[in-house]
This record gives structure tokens, C-alpha cells and sequence, in this order.
């Protein structure tokens, strides 16, 4: 499994395109649709996954979902349970408190989880901008539960691991 990562959009957003076997998943479509395509080449994709629905994270769904035509997978359309999409499986973990519609995407078999704004390398996501603090708090005691390492790719910034953000996150 491959991860490709392109930043778009005035706030710099991660939009991931996950592949295996010339297949793929969108996540976090931003902005910027030309640069989505680009990196999305000749794959066929099979889904468009949300993390949260903050501007800097949809600016570009409509036109991606208009022009693949694949299911959506965010807070509305999923349950906290295990998905299979083609190749691809995945867990929905809800976790608000950036926002009340955060969750995150945890490939279990990859040990990877795309976890949005909710955890950043060192930091969170801000709270005062749909969500709350006890939510937060809540949801990293949710993810701290998780005994093993595992690569976290946050919706800005660099990835990091659940180890290190274990250690060094103040928040944690």
C-alpha cells in the first residue's frame, strides 16, 4: 500500500491518495482539484473518505465525487465499525473534539491511521472551532488505548507516529 500526500488549498491541507493494485481512495479532497487528478493519474478510484467537514478539508468534494462518481465515507454516511472498499480495509474511529464530526480512517493491517485535525506532530487540533475540550480529552484516552505503533497522518503538517505522540504530545 502506497500513501501519496499533496497540499492544497491558502491553508496548506493534506489530501491523501491511498493505492494498491492501481486502485485508490481520496482523502480529505481540499482544494485545488487539478493537483488531486494529478496524483491520482490513471488509478481507478474507489471511494472519497472526510475526516471532518471544515472548508480547508471538502473545498474540492463536490467536484471529486462529480468526476469519479464513488461513495463517500465521513461521519454521516458511516458507523464506527470496519469497512471494505476493493483492496482496501478500514476501520471508522470517531473522535470529536476538533470538531464534532471528526473521525479517523485506521488501516489496521498497514498499521496507519489518517487522523485528520485531530492530532497533529506534538499537537492537536484546535477545539473552538466546531468541538470542545472534554470531547478532545476524550478522544485521545480513545486512541491512547491502542497498544501498538502506528503512523498517524494528520490532515496538515508532517506524519508522526502514536509512540512518539505518546511521549512527546503535551496533550497526551
Amino acid at each position: 500500500m502506497k500513501i501519496d500526500c499533496v497540499r492544497v488549498g491558502d491553508l496548506e491541507e493534506n489530501c491523501y491518495v491511498i493505492s494498491k493494485d492501481e486502485k485508490c481512495l481520496i482523502v480529505d479532497p481540499g482544494d485545488e482539484i487539478d493537483k488531486i487528478i494529478e496524483l491520482v493519474g490513471e488509478k481507478e478510484v474507489l471511494g472519497v473518505l472526510v475526516t471532518h467537514h471544515h472548508f480547508d478539508h471538502v473545498g474540492a468534494l463536490d467536484e471529486v465525487l462529480n468526476k469519479y462518481k464513488v461513495d463517500l465515507y465521513d461521519f454521516n454516511t458511516t458507523e464506527e465499525k470496519e469497512y471494505s472498499v476493493g483492496p482496501f480495509k478500514f476501520k471508522v474511529i470517531r473522535n470529536p473534539g476538533h470538531t464534532d464530526d471528526s473521525i479517523s480512517f485506521y488501516f489496521k493491517e498497514n498499521e496507519f491511521m489518517i487522523v485528520g485535525d485531530f492530532i497533529f506532530k506534538g499537537s492537536i487540533g484546535r477545539c473552538d472551532l466546531g468541538g470542545n475540550e472534554k470531547d478532545m480529552e476524550n478522544s485521545i484516552n480513545k486512541l491512547k488505548e491502542f497498544k501498538h505503533n502506528i503512523d498517524l497522518y494528520p490532515g496538515h503538517g508532517n506524519p508522526t507516529n502514536l509512540d512518539s505522540e505518546k511521549v512527546y504530545n503535551p496533550f497526551f
